[in-house]
């Protein structure tokens, strides 16, 4: 198990949302550097004052680059405190208590770096660290403490860098969930109108002989038809593809179901609809109209000879009811089966904790029966 983590420590790749020089970044480095020179002027117990200032302040600069550079940068600045540890060596306590701004370089090694990094980065460090203590002859409670300020720093880059990548998957996830919807919705506009289409296209063929002037306005109805289901199919195409801009419309609702029973290739649809439809959450007022729009798209598909379709809401105490019913005839030897209609149909309304039964009606005819609440539960 220990050998396995190591193996993924090493091939964890770099955080891919690593932000570029930001102007509070120069700020941190103005600060410091001005922090450096006034601690090098103004401290008098300064070995090697000039020297160990102008080391101070020319390694804040450093900090720029933490983000891109992490393993660069620390190999700098901890190889030059391993330097001035082996010159303490010498002279006892070279370097400025500002120079701790290097822990700012080991947060950023295991918030920002790949797992090849952060191995050789802190290894680096625990060496540095190491040899910076032995000049001061510090004993096992400074020593403890060293490491462990060092250890906090790593820990706190370790802990931002789970979270973000935690934030991402959730994300991901949400982006995934939003795709699956999309492409249901995908399924029920192209069936739905490739349905209508194929209807007229039967229609025109039966009165092609002997009303060519109606079988003519049955083709620029189809023309219609598909022209229609291709804008909306390439809107939703380029919504589901990655990195596509996606340009969100109106999505349609209950009081839609009027225009949808006027498009519809039925002699008659009936739409009986609640006079208040005021105040009902999106989800339930979009879910009801794809639901009329796939049931009356399994009613032009597999209900022979349809001549009517009803389509009726009833709003009721917390409840919002939809009943799609045909009299058209079901083949008895003929299995129905719907495909991923049906099967679309169910996960919808049961996300939005509803019910759905579906099947032959006793007085002929297919019946959709839906019950959705009218309080979405979170």
């Amino acid at each position: 198990m220990t050998m396995n983590a190591l193996r993924s420590l090493w091939a964890e790749p770099r955080a891919t949302d690593a932000p570029g020089r930001m102007p509070r970044d120069w700020m941190l480095v103005g600060a410091l550097m001005v922090a450096a020179l006034l601690e090098g002027v103004l401290r008098d117990d300064v070995a090697w004052r000039p020297f160990a200032t102008i080391v101070a302040v020319g390694l804040v600069p450093v900090l720029l680059w933490r983000r891109t550079h992490p393993l660069a940068c620390v190999v700098v600045a901890f190889g030059t405190a391993m330097a001035l540890g082996l010159a303490s060596l010498l002279r006892p306590s070279v370097g400025l208590d500002t120079m701790i701004y290097v822990l700012v370089l080991v947060y950023a090694l295991v918030r920002w770096g790949s797992g090849r990094e952060m191995v050789i980065g802190l290894a680096v460090v625990a060496v540095a660290a190491g040899i910076g203590m032995v000049p001061d002859h510090v004993g096992p409670t400074e020593v403890f403490g060293g490491f462990a300020i060092l250890a906090a720093a790593a820990a706190g880059g370790a802990a931002f860098r789970y979270r973000a990548e935690s934030r991402r998957r959730e994300l991901d996830q949400i982006r995934g969930q939003e795709r699956v919807g999309l492409a249901r919705e995908l399924h029920d506009i192209v069936a739905h109108h490739v349905s209508a289409i194929a209807v007229q296209a039967q229609a025109g063929r039966a009165m092609a002989g002997q009303r060519p002037a109606a079988a003519l306005e049955v083709l620029a109805t189809i023309e219609e038809e598909a022209s229609r289901t291709l804008t909306e199919m390439r809107a939703m195409v380029r919504v589901l593809r990655d990195g596509a801009p996606a340009g969100y419309a109106s999505q349609p609702g209950v009081a839609d179901l009027v225009s949808l029973a006027r498009s519809a290739p039925v002699p008659v649809v009936d739409v009986e609809l609640p006079e208040d439809l005021d105040g009902l959450p999106p989800q339930i007022d979009a879910a009801v109209y794809r639901l009329a729009q796939e049931a009356l798209t399994n009613a032009l598909r597999h209900a022979r000879d349809a001549s009517r379709v009803r389509i009726r809401v009833v709003d009721g105490a917390g409840t919002l009811r939809l009943r799609v019913t045909d009299d058209g005839r079901i083949d008895p030897k003929r299995p129905v089966n719907h495909g991923f209609g049906l099967l679309g149909m169910t996960e919808r309304v049961q996300l939005l904790g509803g019910t759905l039964r579906a099947g032959p009606a006793p007085e002929g005819g297919w019946t959709v029966d839906a019950e959705l609440p009218t309080k979405v539960r979170r």
